[in-house]
Parts: structure tokens; C-alpha cells; sequence
């Protein structure tokens, strides 16, 4: 079955999930992650694709991010894979891929989504029972979003800077959200959407998503969806 394209609207958060091939890790030493957060910066900021939330877990990543442009995130994640790939092999003398394929990317309705993938993100470490709380894990963008740690890697969503006036009282609010459950059904549907390529939001988003990009942006249901503008498409 071919795959499908990516959903890419231009300024439009997305959650995007790269992973080691076989779940192998990607991350060995303290300068491993410190040499792809190099590669993703420089790639972000020439390709025009805005960071605003991160993670760095042992055999995958995560990103919260908006794309200037259609290919932004795409060119950024290539770059990024092919030079770390070469510094990986060189460093742990090994050949071959280091990547699980293509990276996953679902678009965010930013209404309603989008603090709650910030939370998502940054609470990997956490339900990887790694540590206890985001703060004491070192390689996740909590310590600038939370804590108001520099990061040069992080550009602030603008719905993130209306949290408050100034840095000391948007940090206190952020750091608020996590004391909210993120129930199973809402990581499921994280999940799902991401893995599978769907558009993460309600009704309303997804179908002007469909409208926008001209394809299903949600699972069939039994009969298909008679309401997407795909399906139709489809039958044409």
C-alpha cells in the first residue's frame, strides 16, 4: 500500500516522533544529545521551522512544532538525521541506519490540543518511569517552558506567551498545567493520530483540515465517512 502524504499547513503546530531503528537507542553519552540538539538547531532555524516544546528520550524524540513553510519540517528532520547518522556511525563505529523509517508528524488543533501535547512532551520521562517529575530530567525543553532556563533551541508558541505579561508569571501558569491528569483516552488518541498520520482536534478542525489539504484527515468509520471531503473524492 503506498503511503500517504503528510498533512503540511504552513503555521500549524505539529508533534512529530522520530525513533531508532528496532527501538535501538540514539543516545549513548551526554555529548550524543548534545550533538543532535546542535544539528536541530542550526537545521530549524535555516529551514524556518519553529520549536516550542522538545524531548530527548533514549531511543526517540519529540517535538512540538510550527512549519513556515511546506517543506520545513521535512528538510529539517532530513538534515538532522543524515549528519547525526554520520556522527553516530563515526563515534560508535558502526554502519547502517540508525533511523525506524520515516518520522511521524500529526497537525494539532491548537484550540484544543496544543498544552496538552507541551505536556505530553515533556512528560515522557515520566511515564517511562525514568524520573519523577519533568525537572529532573535534563534533556527537555520543561526547564525553559517551566523554569525559564535559556534555550536557544525553543521558539515560544504565541499562545504560550499570552500565558502571562512577563516570563516569571507564564512560567508559574505552565508549570499549573501539570498538576492536570492527562487521562488514558486523550494519550491514546495522541498516539493513535500521531502513528497513523491523522489530524489531532475535533470535528471542526479536521474537517477544515480536510477542506484545506484535500484529503481524509480521520479513520473511515464503518461505510466510510460520508462527511469527508476524501471519501468523496475517493468515489469520484
Amino acid at each position: 500500500m503506498p503511503r500517504l502524504p503528510r498533512y503540511v499547513l504552513p503555521g500549524q503546530p505539529q508533534h512529530v516522533i522520530q525513533r531508532g531503528n528496532n527501538r535501538c537507542p540514539i543516545f549513548v553519552a551526554d555529548e550524543d544529545y548534545g550533538c543532535f540538539r546542535h544539528y536541530l538547531r542550526e537545521a530549524s532555524q535555516r529551514q524556518g521551522c519553529h520549536i516550542h516544546a522538545w524531548v530527548f528520550m533514549t531511543n526517540h524524540i519529540h517535538l512540538l512544532v510550527t512549519p513556515d513553510g511546506e517543506n520545513s519540517i521535512g528538510k529539517t528532520m532530513q538534515s538532522v538525521g543524515r549528519r547525526y547518522v554520520q556522527y553516530f556511525n563515526t563515534t560508535y563505529q558502526r554502519t547502517g541506519t540508525l533511523w525506524e523509517g520515516r518520522y511521524k508528524a500529526t497537525l494539532i488543533d491548537t484550540e484544543q490540543y496544543l498544552f496538552t501535547c507541551y505536556r505530553y512532551i515533556e512528560l515522557n520521562p515520566v511515564r517511562a518511569n525514568m524520573v519523577s517529575h519533568p525537572g529532573e530530567y535534563r534533556w527537555s525543553s520543561y526547564h525553559y517552558n517551566a523554569l525559564g532556563k535559556a534555550d536557544s533551541l525553543i521558539d515560544p508558541h504565541e499562545r504560550y506567551l499570552a500565558l502571562g505579561s512577563q516570563a516569571d508569571k507564564r512560567q508559574a501558569v505552565y508549570r499549573d498545567l501539570f498538576s492536570a491528569h492527562i487521562d488514558n483516552k486523550t494519550l491514546e488518541d495522541i498516539r493513535q493520530a500521531t502513528q497513523k498520520g491523522w489530524a489531532l482536534g475535533s470535528d471542526r478542525f479536521k474537517d477544515k483540515v480536510e477542506q484545506l489539504v484535500q484529503r481524509r484527515t480521520r479513520p473511515l468509520s464503518r461505510g466510510g465517512d460520508h462527511r469527508s471531503v476524501g471519501f468523496k473524492k475517493e468515489l469520484s
